[in-house]
């Protein structure tokens, strides 16, 4: 479900209107010596929840410039400073500001259209909150030239007048020069076609014509053949212009990972190396989150405490490797650490506790497709779910984004009481790459290269029968073999009693030979992504032109891996909707934020009920039992602690589902969650639908 994110934003502005003139309000009250401290948290509130609220929305230049000015309203709160007109002139520029960004998006603008926050001014917001105040607050940043101006009347010299050897170029321009560079391949391509025509059409003519003929299609072969090579030249040099060394990601890991394990009470000695490995930036986007999660997992579920690991006899310090190195046209990344390692029974009787597989199905695993259970959706073996990990959604996410969104691979390796090890295996590029065409049931259709093991000709008395499935012997391997035109629905063309023509396909360990009826052809090709509308086909994973506007849908290899063995991960009956009479109480001072969340779990079937504070929240919760309860933190006369406090007191909350769901992301703050009993700590600035829904759904089973 995708939400209406412009109809989201108008609220924003609105619900920003009231709050706007009221902070300026308070600002004014603040100036003249007349505001309490009642006065001083309701201004705080307001910076609070436009941070909050454009948080969720990913409006971020409101909410960096709103939790600065949050900082300072905190400090004034606390009673840690006495008001001062720097300080009141410093708020004054922040809510000016946060007007003038307000207006543009009621204007029409988007949040990635909108301008940055200005540094200065958050900057100085800041350190007024810890007593350093600037010594003219009202002035303007300065702006400094990059070159001074030259009198018309100095003479210039040639050098002076040298450029810079780089420019910059918007992504989405390079990203129109890969796709065209898609159709000239495509073209390019059918200029083969033409060549193999004009060598058969010059056997038909009459023999005093053939001579010519054939002088003319040599000088057309060589002609297309010396222009493969600038394609192939032309498609190098267009992906090198995406290119992006790893560091701009893995080079922050090694402070990420100290700050990280020490709000978990760890020490840790992280090693990077290979950041200057180079993968397509589209690539890299995509990948940063995959690779936080592997490593907040690592430091809350690997790695020991120094008093664990001192008992274990290790050293008080853990290990943690982030290593990158190419092999041939992929990027291997792999994560290890010297942790405890996961626990196979522990995963075991999560799964069954969870339902994901059943006990007679759990017996049948090895131990590595044991291992490979925690990424199924809703694993976890962590108790409460925060930030760090717990929310059963994290190695899912990595599984997805790494396998079915960037077209690579995922493998794990653990060992009790030595780490835990996970290597990603990406290709280089996504904007382009190899693909085998074939023709299934009267449909071209496209395979990327990466996925295809070979292709073997074979009779169909060849096939053997293994436990109901078709199965093929090849080396001493065994193969099931399915008609990739009857898992997609479409018509056979291929008799059981002649020869098949076998794709096999791979994902890690698994293979897979699927019927076709014929091999078109292997070519460098540009990779479209789908259309929103088309993001819901399980078994097709983009679009590859073929020119002259003809598009071939791209099979997706490991959810056709995934529709074969589903039987072996999954319960053989479907387990009935949890959504299908939960009511979910949803408490937050934000309007905004309670229609978002609102909308996002009615669209998933849950009713839900509102509530603006906690005490309104307390009241509603107590007069109709709620079968999970949606929180905020902030906010006026009880606050989401006090509320998830009160709740557990009571008999029939004492084991229901309580999310909170807040902008403060302090260690502190997650760490008080957990005193008063939360099951879920979700900062708003990581909020999505996924995350809300899913880390409900593994809290609710």
């Amino acid at each position: 479900m995708a939400l209406d994110i412009r109809r989201f934003i108008q609220r924003f502005v609105e619900e920003a209107a009231d709050h706007l003139p009221h902070l300026r309000e308070g600002i004014h009250a603040l100036e003249q010596g007349n505001a309490d401290r009642e006065q001083i948290n309701e201004l705080f509130r307001a910076a609070h929840t436009l941070k909050g609220s454009s948080r969720m929305l990913k409006l971020v230049p409101i909410t960096a410039l709103a939790h600065s000015t949050e900082e300072l309203l905190s400090a004034l709160r606390e009673g840690t400073l006495t008001i001062t007109s720097e300080m009141t002139s410093l708020l004054n520029q922040a809510v000016d500001e946060l007007t003038d960004f307000v207006g543009r998006l009621a204007e029409g603008a988007t949040g990635e259209e909108l301008p940055e926050a200005n540094a200065a001014l958050c900057s100085a917001l800041e350190n007024a909150a810890h007593g350093q105040l600037p010594t003219q607050p009202s002035s303007p940043v300065p702006v400094t030239p990059t070159a001074a101006p030259t009198s018309p009347s100095t003479p210039v010299s040639e050098s002076e007048l040298r450029l810079s050897d780089t420019v910059r170029v918007r992504l989405n321009r390079l990203d129109d020069v890969i796709r065209l560079m898609g159709e000239v391949l495509s073209g390019h391509h059918h200029l083969h076609s033409l060549v193999d025509q004009a060598r058969e059409l010059s056997a038909t003519l009459p023999a005093d014509q053939q001579s010519p003929f054939q002088a003319f299609h040599r000088e057309l072969k060589d002609s297309v053949l010396t222009h493969d090579s600038l394609m192939s030249d032309l498609h190098d040099r267009a992906l090198q212009m995406r290119m992006l060394p790893l560091s701009v990601i893995l080079d922050p890991f090694a402070q990420m990972s100290r700050e990280l394990a020490q709000s978990l009470g760890k020490q840790v000695y992280c090693r990077v190396r290979g950041s200057e490995i180079e993968l397509d930036r589209q690539m890299i986007d995509r990948l940063s989150d995959p690779l936080i999660h592997l490593l907040r997992n690592a430091l809350d579920h690997g790695l020991e405490t120094p008093a664990e690991r001192q008992a274990a006899g290790k050293p008080p310090r853990g290990q943690l490797v982030i290593e990158a190195k190419q092999d041939a046209g992929w990027v291997v990344i792999e994560m290890h650490d010297d942790g405890a390692g996961i626990a196979l029974e522990a995963v075991r009787q999560k799964a069954l506790a969870k339902q994901l597989v059943s006990e007679e199905q759990l017996n049948a695993l090895s131990e590595q497709e044991t291992l490979e259970l925690i990424f199924l959706p809703g694993f976890s073996t962590k108790s409460m779910i925060t930030d760090f990990s717990g929310r059963g959604v994290g190695m899912d996410v990595v599984k997805r984004t790494v396998v079915d969104e960037l077209n690579g691979d995922l493998q794990l390796a653990s060992v009790s009481g030595r780490g835990t090890r996970f290597t990603l295996r990406l290709p280089l590029s996504l904007a382009m790459m190899r693909v085998l065409l074939v023709h299934v049931g009267g449909v071209t259709l496209g395979v990327t290269a990466p996925y295809v093991s070979e292709l073997v000709e074979c009779s169909t008395d060849t096939f053997i029968d293994a436990a109901g499935q078709r199965t093929l012997i090849l080396r001493n391997e065994f193969v099931p073999v399915v008609s990739l035109a009857q898992l997609l629905n479409l018509p056979s063309t291929t008799s059981s009693n002649e020869s098949s023509l076998l794709l096999v396909v791979h994902q890690r360990h698994q293979k897979l030979a699927l019927i076709i009826d014929s091999l078109i052809d292997e070519r460098d090709m540009v990779i479209k992504p789908l259309p929103a509308h088309l993001r819901h086909l399980p078994l097709v994973s983009g679009m590859v032109s073929m020119g002259r506007n003809a598009l071939v849908s791209l099979l997706h290899v490991p959810a056709l891996l995934e529709a074969t063995r589903r039987s072996v991960l999954h319960p053989s009956v479907e387990r009935p909707s949890a959504t299908s009479a939960q009511r979910i109480l949803v408490v937050d001072d934000s309007l905004n934020t309670r229609e978002i969340e609102k909308d996002v779990l009615e669209a998933w079937g849950y009713h839900v009920t509102l509530a603006e504070n906690g005490r309104d929240g307390l009241a509603k919760a107590l007069a109709e039992p709620f079968d999970a309860v949606l929180t905020d933190v902030e906010m006026p006369v009880m606050d989401g602690f006090a509320l998830t406090a009160r709740l557990r007191e009571n008999e029939d909350y004492r084991h229901r589902p309580i999310i909170i769901i807040t902008s403060r992301e302090k260690e502190t703050d997650r760490r008080r969650g957990i005193e008063v009993g939360a099951d879920a700590y979700i900062v708003k600035g990581s909020f999505d639908q996924n995350n809300l829904v899913e880390t409900l759904q593994a809290l609710l089973g």
